[in-house]
């Protein structure tokens, strides 16, 4: 039998850690929890569901994610978000690798994302297959904004959804898109792009037309509509942040230069 680690990471997450932890009872053979500084009652709840709590200060994901790694006693880890939960197929198709050997270094599994209380079925989010087990030291994360298990080979599948628990609210939506795109603008930035004017009205037009029709965004109704709006509303918002970056950098070169 092999066995395997769930290992998650956590920051004030008491609303969704409960189900997160209670859907990998019976399967999982250890629970790693790395906190980040909760003030609320995580840690306390991960313990109640047996799992091993070690505490780190915020540095970036991947290096939460691969520290929680080196937490684990076993060689096998799965990744599992605080607001996602193993599907009962997922659970049951975990069950039976475990009676094999492994043949591949890396598995994946179908995401479904709950969004504003319901499904999303298109958009480009589902089927969103996730890479989350892994064996350890074939397999490592890296990546700034969007971290990405990077190993040698290709991946094995496994049915059954990982369920996704989104944002509750537009609000919310709004708050990660500002986010994201500061840190994605950034990126850009330091990587020396500079030509944004053009992306920036072609890629935000052409990212809400592929989101809403090609990708069948309209099937999910509004909330297929707000989902192809905030897609655009974050290409055009990353690409305005990048300007902005530029413009100051030019500013100080003139000031260099008075």
């Amino acid at each position: 039998m092999t066995r395997f680690s769930v290992c998650t990471i956590t920051l004030n997450e008491e609303q969704n850690l409960p189900r997160a932890l209670t859907s990998v009872q019976g399967v999982a053979d250890e629970i790693v929890v790395v906190d980040c500084g909760s003030r609320d009652r995580t840690q306390e709840i991960a313990r109640e569901h047996g799992a091993a709590v070690f505490e780190r200060a915020w540095t970036s994901y991947e290096e939460q994610w691969n520290f929680a790694a080196s937490c684990a006693a076993n060689e096998w880890i799965f990744v599992l978000a605080a607001d996602e939960e193993w599907s009962p197929e997922l659970r049951a198709a975990l069950l039976e690798w475990k009676q094999q050997e492994p043949k591949f270094p890396v598995y994946e599994m179908a995401r479904k994302a709950r969004y504003l209380g319901a499904w999303i079925e298109h958009c480009g989010w589902y089927p969103d297959y996730q890479r989350r087990l892994y064996r350890r030291g074939r397999a490592r994360f890296s990546g700034i904004i969007h971290e990405v298990l990077r190993f040698e080979g290709r991946p094995g599948r496994l049915g059954g959804d990982l369920f996704h628990y989104t944002m509750n609210s537009f609000a919310e939506h709004e708050k990660k898109v500002a986010r994201y795109t500061t840190l994605a603008a950034r990126q850009m930035y330091e990587a020396g792009k500079r030509n944004w004017r053009a992306a920036m009205w072609l890629a935000t037009l052409w990212t809400c037309f592929s989101v809403f029709v090609l990708r069948g965004g309209f099937l999910d109704g509004y909330r297929g509509w707000l989902i192809s709006r905030m897609a655009a509303r974050s290409v055009w918002l990353k690409f305005k942040k990048l300007g902005k970056l530029i413009a100051a950098e030019r500013h100080r070169s003139a000031v260099k230069t008075s």
